[in-house]
């Protein structure tokens, strides 16, 4: 058999094995949580685009959350400013605010513009548009000083978030695309960490999904060895030995989150291989680690 033939029918297995998944997710929201590698690399800014499309032309429902870390990181860099981090939350004054506003602003526009390249329909938002990201400051609570929080300047947490223009741009086949600023009760604008928005906005709307993509291969053991299916208790004990630290304790938190407020599963996979996405929802293995509530069975596509 050739080459070309031996290709052709892996296409066609692939295919085939997608169909149950597009039966199963059909109508169903997934929400991706858009960052690290993929965001900056252009062969895997295109096919990101393409696979969100893929995913709306077979029917289900979409909806992009960025982040930005690493290129508001770079413009403050530039600018002379140094990142400091809490937590894995960004210390956010008004000068980097403004940067943050910046930077999001045109890298929301860049995805849109991608996504509508490929023949999709995308629609830019930040949570200030329509209010429907509701803010307040965050506080952290001190890893050091019982009792005692630390003030992280421009940086929100969610109170919540209104549906409604999410939906009107559902019904209208419209894919959003979201950066996470939310508003004050006073119209200030917060600067509220990616992960967090993704996760609240999956509740909220009630998705099938949350897709965290980032620059890892999902959830890693001591041993550096991939975990493909975690249940919420097991979160809970590699939060407790420190397994899951830094800059994943956000990610991690609001995936763990999801699962036990409504959504089917949650999903860290990796950005950085070409077409993750398509991989980790249509296929049996998937490319990252699952998360699901304690009662729910294992398994990628699920």
């Amino acid at each position: 058999m050739s080459a070309d033939a031996v290709t052709t029918a892996l296409k066609a297995q692939i295919l085939a094995e997608a169909l149950p998944y597009i039966r199963r997710f059909h109508d169903k929201t997934i929400i991706i949580k858009y960052g690290g590698n993929a965001m900056t690399d252009a062969a895997l800014k295109a096919g990101f685009a393409r696979d969100v499309v893929m995913l709306k032309l077979v029917g289900m429902n979409p909806v992009i959350v960025h982040g930005g870390g690493p290129q508001i990181g770079e413009l403050l860099s530039k600018m002379g400013i140094q990142s400091e981090f809490r937590q894995g939350m960004r210390v956010t004054d008004d000068r980097v605010m403004n940067v943050v506003e910046m930077v999001l602003g045109e890298l929301n526009q860049e995805i849109v513009g991608l996504i509508n390249q490929h023949g999709g329909k995308a629609v830019g938002l930040t949570g200030q548009d329509g209010a429907f990201i509701h803010a307040r400051k965050m506080l952290l609570r001190s890893e050091s000083v019982a009792d005692e929080f630390v003030d992280i300047g421009l940086v929100g947490e969610i109170e919540r978030i209104d549906p409604e223009i999410i939906q009107i741009l559902d019904s209208r086949d419209f894919i959003p695309v979201i950066a996470p600023i939310g508003v004050g009760p006073g119209g200030e604008a917060y600067n509220i960490n990616a992960d967090l928005v993704a996760g609240k906005l999956a509740e909220t709307l009630k998705a099938e999904k949350l897709v965290l993509m980032t620059n890892t291969v999902g959830v890693l053991d001591r041993h550096g060895t991939l975990l493909t299916g975690l249940s919420s208790s097991e979160i809970d004990a590699f939060f407790a030995d420190g397994t899951i630290h830094g800059g994943m304790l956000p990610k991690i938190g609001s995936a763990l989150d999801a699962v036990r407020n409504g959504v089917s599963s949650s999903h860290i996979i990796d950005g950085r291989v070409q077409h993750a996405l398509l991989l980790e929802v249509l296929t049996n293995e998937g490319v990252g680690t699952m998360i699901r509530a304690d009662d729910m069975p294992r398994g990628h596509g699920g």
